[in-house]
């Protein structure tokens, strides 16, 4: 629907790139709304509490920020048992659910009650987001056609940046036309309701079941009528046929090689050292991800402007840098994703970034009025670097390039590992402003430069590689020629088919075969090693 020349891993009817899988996308992706509201509103909401009669808690208000991180923490780890034993769509529902009652217990905090309610209620709200979390990319992209996948987990991104545009500003808002009162921490608290709401509702109302999750389930019918309703095709149209023959032999090899036990897809990870070396490469990532400084600013916003020289207007420059962040979360998400690539993108913002950063640190620590401007200028070039890499990829690429037997410990982990490290630079932030100033910069910036190795060497490059295709690219040994590689060798044995794909498996009248050849491209029924 929209971007540049799309690539595709074989000859796709332009009937499957259709309005029902963007918005089964974008509902799901409601849930990063949330997410990015809470990253913008609570640092400036901690000045509030300073002016208002809750300001016996200001020392307290590192805490308030990362006892949200530490529930997102447990609930990415429960969303495993939910997203396998009760679906993605469930799994997603449930999460909405706990986030809107987080969001309500908090609103009963006051002066009286202290801070046990917005304690309590950001520790549940944590816990249903950090379950949506999980389940949202991972959900997006099993229905997502290949040669869109990066676009469609791209929404979770825009969802998230919608959220903290929206945090900013209405912030910005609250300081200019509210008088100082319990008034303006409680708005900014309630506006969650909005998108959880929503959330809660646009579920039943427009998500289907992950077609591969119900094939893993045994629900092959409904599987069926799923599918065929988000690629709006016909169950007997080639396309849909090969697609639903390379999910059943996926399903199949699943099965043979990690069984139908709940802690097997858990064994199969820690036990393949393929796997495990797989899991510790993009789970790293959220390190690389946080060490670029982007939850310190999310969450600290008000006192790294300050720190760059912007005390009397820290509000609006936070409202601006969110604007900033949204226009090129979209650029990424429909240009750039899906057709520069995954790699190309970590490694530019990372290069970029790093450059600004220690450009920011120069010059706070010469400390004088034209120094500053430049810190602020570079601050914004860094935000433009920042929005279009490290944004969103990392969710993209750990949505994506495990196989279905263990992509939900996979996307479990991947989870974690983001709220652990967005727990820490919530912890520690202030801290390290107070301890190391200007060099609180330089060790952002030094991070972002050791990223660089670590993506060239270890990371191949995803995009435009079906999902069940994955083991394939991550075997080559050159990373950078992986994903040409493996693309050539889809194209070449898809045309070295001479008849047209049928089903595997399927009902067939007495006497009839059981089987057919001819499923598809690259497929087989043999089990694929891991080893």
């Amino acid at each position: 629907m929209v971007g540049l020349r799309k690539v595709e891993d074989r000859p796709t009817p332009p009937e499957v790139y259709n309005f029902r899988v963007y918005a089964s996308a974008i509902v799901a992706a409601t849930a990063a709304i949330m997410i990015g509201y809470d990253s913008a509103f609570i640092g400036t909401t901690n000045e509030f509490f300073r002016n208002s009669t809750a300001g016996q808690i200001s020392a307290a208000s590192s805490n308030i920020v990362s006892v949200y991180q530490a529930g997102a923490f447990f609930g990415s780890l429960s969303a495993y048992p939910l997203g396998t034993l009760a679906g993605r769509k469930t799994g997603l529902l449930v999460s909405a659910l706990v986030f809107t009652l987080g969001a309500g217990i908090m609103l009963a905090g006051n002066a009286s009650r202290g801070l046990a309610p917005i304690y309590a209620g950001r520790v549940i709200a944590g816990y249903g987001i950090g379950a949506a979390s999980n389940l949202t990319p991972l959900y997006i992209s099993e229905i997502a056609p290949p040669a869109i996948r990066g676009q469609l987990v791209g929404m979770y991104e825009i969802g998230w940046q919608i959220g903290g545009l929206v945090g900013f500003w209405i912030n910005y808002g609250i300081t200019q036309h509210i008088p100082v009162s319990n008034k303006q921490w409680i708005i900014s608290f309630a506006v969650q309701l909005i998108p959880g709401g929503l959330f809660a509702v646009g579920i039943p109302l427009v998500i289907k079941e992950s077609p591969r999750w119900l094939i893993s389930r045994n629900r092959r019918d409904e599987a069926i009528k799923n599918l065929c309703y988000l690629r709006k095709l016909d169950v007997s149209d080639p396309y849909l046929i090969e697609e639903i023959n390379l999910i059943d032999i996926q399903v199949e090899h699943d099965r043979t090689s990690v069984g139908t036990s709940f802690w097997g897809p858990f064994k199969m990870v820690f036990g393949t050292w393929a796997l495990f070396r797989r899991l510790i490469i993009t789970t790293t990532l959220f390190m690389w991800q946080n060490g670029t400084g982007i939850n310190a600013i999310n969450y600290y916003s008000p006192t790294v402007f300050k720190s760059v020289g912007l005390a009397n207007s820290s509000l609006l420059t936070t409202g601006l840098f969110g604007v900033m962040k949204t226009v090129f979360a979209l650029v990424w998400a429909f240009f750039l994703i899906d057709n520069v690539g995954r790699r190309v993108l970590l490694l530019g913002g990372a290069a970029g970034g790093a450059v600004c950063m220690y450009i920011i640190a120069a010059g706070i620590k010469v400390d004088s009025a034209s120094s500053k401007t430049a810190s602020v200028g570079f601050f914004y070039i860094w935000t433009f670097f920042y929005a279009w890499s490290w944004n969103g990829t990392p969710w993209v690429i750990c949505s994506e390039v495990f196989p279905g037997s263990v992509r939900t410990v996979a996307q479990t982990f991947a989870a974690t590992s983001n709220w652990f490290w967005t727990f820490i630079i919530a912890k520690f932030t202030g801290d390290m402003f107070d301890a190391m100033g200007y060099g609180v910069y330089l060790f952002f910036a030094t991070m972002m430069i050791l990223s660089l190795p670590y993506i060239v060497f270890l990371l191949p490059e995803t995009k435009n590689v079906p999902l069940e295709e994955m083991d394939r690219l991550f075997y080559m040994k050159n990373t950078w020629t992986a994903n040409s590689k493996v693309m050539a060798e889809l194209q070449r044995e898809r045309a070295e088919l001479k008849a047209p794909p049928v089903l595997l498996h399927q009902d067939k009248p007495a006497g009839e075969e059981k089987f057919v050849e001819n499923a598809g491209p690259a497929v087989s029924a043999e089990p694929r090693s891991l080893a």
